[in-house]
């Protein structure tokens, strides 16, 4: 039985057993690179698409789904929760809010603590807005029979090496805008925020 993965052929014989595809070395690169440069397309072309239709960034819609999904949070939570830096989530909050799409205000029984919920634009928006590229990503690879699973996971950790960013921190996030310290250009929605210059 033929199986492909990131363009590389492989075949598996009566006894499940692994058995590589006579592919010339230089072919087998070639296809790598051409697989790794279209993962780095897919990731911009829904950046870009996402904020072409809601003027959004993955993060802010990260964090709106995420406080949707469990109703008014603190900050620190969301931030837990995304797996971005609490500074990194101050600034989207503080851009969501100067677009009315959430709002933060304290608790009545300890002013100390601040809860962000959505308002009804922000509810609104969350409607027509696509799914995050990782959400889709996650649905189809935990399809993969287990095996496969860590087969895909061992393959990204060694072109992680290869390409020696094993030290970069990065979110579990399909996003261009959160893998560096600060956002491109053409994402910004108000040019004048410091979203993501830190965490």
């Amino acid at each position: 039985m033929r199986h492909k993965l990131f363009g590389n052929e492989y075949f598996v014989d009566e006894t499940n057993r692994q058995v590589d595809a006579p592919i010339p070395a230089a072919d087998v690169g070639e296809e790598v690179l051409r697989s790794l440069r279209r993962i780095l397309r897919a990731v911009d072309q829904h950046g870009r698409r996402l904020a072409r239709l809601q003027g959004l960034t993955n993060p802010q819609l990260l964090c709106l789904r995420e406080i949707r999904r469990n109703g008014p949070m603190n900050p620190g939570v969301l931030a837990r929760s995304v797996s971005l830096s609490p500074a990194t989530v101050t600034g989207i909050l503080d851009r969501l809010e100067d677009r009315g799409l959430a709002t933060r205000r304290r608790r009545n029984r300890d002013k100390r603590q601040v809860l962000v919920q959505l308002t009804e634009a922000g509810e609104g928006l969350l409607v027509g807005t696509p799914q995050p590229l990782q959400e889709r990503f996650l649905e189809r690879f935990e399809s993969l029979p287990k095996e496969r699973r860590h087969d895909v996971a061992d393959v990204l950790e060694e072109v992680v090496a290869m390409l020696e960013a094993e030290d970069i921190d990065a979110a579990p996030l399909l996003s261009a805008e959160a893998a560096h310290a600060s956002e491109p250009t053409h994402y910004r929605t108000n040019p004048g925020s410091n979203e993501g210059a830190t965490g």
